[in-house]
């Protein structure tokens, strides 16, 4: 990874898809009752094979047989903090890579206290979300609403603030945006793509980070973690243009059905093509 090139970052894309595609990676998903639906069928088209336990009684043993372990905080409760936390060390025991989406991180005071318990009790690998949810989960900031960037935050730099979290926290950080940033504290990586009709679809950002987990689960032990959050970004990039220009005249509907398509008709080719990746 030391020293790689936009152009060797993109080929690195283009090999993890196929790996992903040859292995199809059991990916465990925690996540919310608005986007389980997309982000089982996002997997389904990549090519992975997708489980959404969330059953504290279960979810230790899910995670121990899955390639990657994905955590998302969009719809939070105890219990479900309690299944993500169980999952969340039962990874970390085995080895299986942790995504963490904090939804909503400091909007209100359960997500304040989940996010906090995660990030404390879990050992997370990738920690992907918006600029306000990323600074808050890395204790950057103290307070956020909703799940859309905050006023406060929008003057924040997303590269300083990925930098700055990947560094505290020793993890990988995806953070999303107009233009998509990926750091884990060393290498860094500027990804664009993607369409504005991407913020009409509820889910985007959950089927990003549920892609994360697929790649991350497609490298395996070569613990390629920032190239497969870079992948992941890459890939919904070039799905969500690839969505515009087939469907995004026909409305937010037939949008949202040709991003599942577009995902599912990626290859090596098109990644290689159209990936816009930029080392910095």
């Amino acid at each position: 990874m030391d020293g790689q090139t936009a152009g060797q970052l993109a080929e690195q894309t283009a090999w993890l898809l196929s790996e992903l595609k040859r292995k199809r990676p059991l990916v465990h998903c925690i996540t919310n009752y608005v986007t389980a639906n997309d982000c089982a069928n996002i997997l389904l088209a990549i090519g992975a094979s997708p489980i959404m336990a969330d059953d504290p009684e279960e979810t230790e043993e899910i995670a121990a047989a899955a390639s990657a372990l994905v955590l998302n905080m969009g719809t939070p409760s105890r219990r479900k903090l309690e299944g993500m936390v169980r999952a969340g060390k039962k990874a970390n025991e085995k080895g299986i890579p942790v995504i963490l989406d904090p939804v909503g991180a400091g909007a209100s005071r359960l997500r304040q206290e989940m996010t906090e318990r995660l990030i404390r009790e879990v050992r997370v690998d990738i920690l992907r979300g918006n600029v306000s949810e990323i600074s808050f989960a890395a204790g950057l900031a103290s307070c956020e609403k909703g799940v859309d960037v905050s006023e406060a935050d929008r003057g924040i730099d997303r590269t300083e603030a990925a930098l700055a979290a990947a560094r505290r926290l020793g993890c990988t950080v995806a953070v999303t945006g107009e233009a998509d940033v990926v750091t884990d504290g060393k290498h860094m990586a500027r990804i664009r793509g993607g369409s504005a009709m991407m913020a009409r679809v509820t889910g985007t950002g959950c089927m990003t980070s549920a892609l994360a987990g697929a790649f991350a689960g497609a490298a395996g032990d070569s613990g390629e973690v920032f190239s497969a959050a870079v992948a992941a970004l890459a890939a919904m990039g070039i799905a969500g243009e690839t969505a515009f220009e087939k469907a995004g005249h026909l409305g937010c509907g037939s949008f949202h059905m040709a991003l599942l398509d577009a995902v599912g008709g990626l290859s090596e080719k098109s990644i290689r093509e159209r990936a816009d990746i930029e080392e910095r």
